[in-house]
C-alpha cells in the first residue's frame, strides 16, 4: 500500500498498528501508475521546453547570420554612397578648375590685345589714352562652407519604411511549355525597403482584365492550365506593411499552338505502370484503372490517337476525356467527371455518369488505333477506330477544362499519338492538315 499523507510505501502491519492507521492510503500499483503518468507528463513538458529552446537558439543563429549578411550589404552600400560623393566632388572640382582656366585665358587674351595696340600706336601715344580693361585679380570665391557643414553632418538616419520598389522581371528565366507559363523576378540591388511578398497578375490570354494568380514570397512561379495558342500578359508587384509597390514592366508570353503530352505519373492510379518516358501505359491489376495526360484543354479543336500495342483476353479499355479530379479506381466514364468510349473486340459504347449509350459494332485488337476528337469550339466529343468514326458524335455541350484520359487493366498496353488540326472541319477519314505527328 501507499500512504498518501506521508508519501511513502507502507506495509499492512504499519497500517494496523503504526501511525499510518488513520492516514489516506491507496494501492501501491495504482499510485505507481499515477506517479509514472505525472513523471511522463513532466518529462514531456521538459522535452517541449527543450524543443522550444532549441528552436529559439536556431532562430537566434539565423538572426545572427542575417545581421552579418545585412551588415556586409550595408557596408558595401555605404562604401558605394561615399564613393559616389567623392566622384561627384571630383567632377565638380574639374568643372571649377575649367572655369578658372577659361577666366585666366580670357584675361590673358585681353592683356595681349592691349599690348599690341600700345605697340602699334607708340607715335601717337598720349598718357591716359588707353587704360587697362582687365584686372589682375580673379573675382572668384569658392563657397565651400555649406558643403563642409553637410559633410560634417553626414550620418545615419532611421529610415521610415516605404513601399517596395518595382520588381525586375528576369526575362531569361521566363518561358512557356505547352499551356503553362513560368515567370521569374527579383528586386533591384541595394533595396532597403523590406519585401513581405509578391503579387503576380495574368490576363485572360485574349487582352482582357488582369487577375491575381499568385500571392507569396517566392520569386518563381509556374501557372498551369492556360489556353493553347494564346498570348498572355503578366506583371508583378511587391508589398510590405506600408502598402503595395508599383507594377513591373509587362512581359508577353505565347503558349504553344501544338499540345504535346505524355501520361502523367503524378496523378495516375498506383496500379498504372508507365514506361518509355511515360509514353507507354499498362496496368498491374485486373481491375480498370485511370491515367490522365499531362495537357489540359479549354478551347480549340484537339485530336489525338492511342495505339493499342497489346490486347489480351478481350478486356474493355476506355478512351476519352476527364476532369483532374476524376475517380481513378474504376472504368473511365462511370462518374460525372469523365466522358468516354469503352470498347471490346466486337463493339463499343459511350459512357458518362455510368450511363451506357450508342452501342456500335466494331471493336479493337492488337495494332488498332483509337482516335479522340475534342472540339471545344462546337463543344462536342467524337471517337474513331482505325480512322472511322465510331457511331454518332458521342457527347454534346462539353464545356470546361479537360485532360486526355484512359482506363485499362493488365491485358492492355497503349501509346498516344497526337495531332494539331489546322481546320476545324477536318475529320480523321480525310487528309490531315497538321504540323506534326509525334509519340508524346
Amino acid at each position: 500500500m501507499y500512504c498518501v499523507s506521508c508519501g511513502t510505501p507502507v506495509c499492512y502491519q504499519c497500517l494496523e498498528e503504526g501511525k499510518h492507521g488513520q492516514h489516506e492510503v491507496k494501492a501501491l500499483g495504482a499510485m505507481w501508475k499515477q506517479h509514472k503518468t505525472q513523471l511522463s507528463q513532466a518529462l514531456n513538458g521538459v522535452s517541449d521546453k527543450a524543443k522550444e529552446a532549441k528552436e529559439f537558439l536556431v532562430q537566434l543563429k539565423n538572426i545572427l547570420q542575417q545581421i552579418q549578411e545585412n551588415g556586409l550589404d550595408y557596408e558595401a552600400c555605404l562604401v558605394a554612397q561615399c564613393d559616389a560623393l567623392v566622384d561627384a566632388l571630383t567632377r565638380q572640382k574639374a568643372k571649377l578648375l575649367t572655369k578658372v582656366t577659361k577666366d585666366r585665358e580670357h584675361k590673358l587674351k585681353i592683356s595681349d590685345a592691349l599690348i599690341k595696340r600700345v605697340q602699334v600706336s607708340q607715335e601717337q601715344w598720349v598718357k591716359g589714352a588707353l587704360e587697362p580693361k582687365v584686372s589682375a585679380e580673379f573675382d572668384l570665391t569658392l563657397d565651400s562652407e555649406p558643403l563642409l557643414q553637410s559633410i560634417h553632418q553626414l550620418d545615419f538616419i532611421q529610415m521610415k519604411c516605404r513601399v517596395p520598389p518595382v520588381p525586375l522581371l528576369q526575362l531569361e528565366k521566363c518561358c512557356t511549355r505547352n499551356n503553362s507559363v513560368t515567370l521569374a523576378w527579383r528586386m533591384p540591388p541595394f533595396t532597403h525597403n523590406p519585401v513581405e511578398g509578391y503579387i503576380l497578375e495574368l490576363d485572360d490570354g485574349d487582352g482582357g482584365q488582369f487577375r491575381e494568380v499568385y500571392v507569396g514570397k517566392e520569386t518563381l512561379c509556374t501557372i498551369d492550365g492556360l489556353h493553347f495558342n494564346s498570348t498572355y500578359n503578366a506583371r508583378v508587384k511587391a508589398f510590405n506593411s506600408s502598402g503595395v509597390g508599383p507594377y513591373s514592366k509587362t512581359v508577353v508570353l505565347q503558349t504553344s499552338d501544338v499540345a504535346w503530352f505524355t501520361f502523367d505519373p503524378s496523378s495516375a492510379h498506383r496500379d498504372i505502370v508507365l514506361s518509355n518516358d511515360n509514353q507507354t501505359a499498362t496496368c498491374s491489376s485486373y481491375d480498370d484503372r485511370v491515367v490522365l495526360g499531362t495537357a489540359a484543354f479549354s478551347k480549340g479543336v484537339h485530336y489525338w490517337e492511342l495505339h493499342v500495342d497489346r490486347y489480351d483476353n478481350h478486356p474493355d479499355p476506355a478512351f476519352g476525356i476527364a476532369r483532374i479530379n476524376v475517380i481513378k479506381d474504376m472504368m473511365l466514364g462511370k462518374d460525372d467527371k469523365a466522358w468516354a468510349m469503352y470498347v471490346d473486340n466486337n463493339r463499343s459504347w459511350f459512357m458518362h455518369c455510368n450511363s451506357h449509350t450508342s452501342r456500335t459494332e466494331g471493336g479493337v485488337s492488337k495494332g488498332a488505333t483509337v482516335g479522340v476528337l475534342l472540339d471545344l469550339n462546337k463543344h462536342s466529343l467524337a471517337f474513331y477506330i482505325n480512322g472511322q468514326q465510331q457511331g454518332p458524335p458521342a457527347f454534346e455541350n462539353v464545356e470546361g477544362v479537360f485532360m486526355p484520359a484512359l482506363s485499362l487493366n493488365r491485358n492492355v498496353q497503349v501509346n498516344p499519338f497526337q495531332f494539331r488540326l489546322t481546320r476545324s472541319a477536318c475529320q480523321p477519314t480525310e487528309k490531315f492538315y497538321c504540323l506534326s505527328k509525334v509519340i508524346a
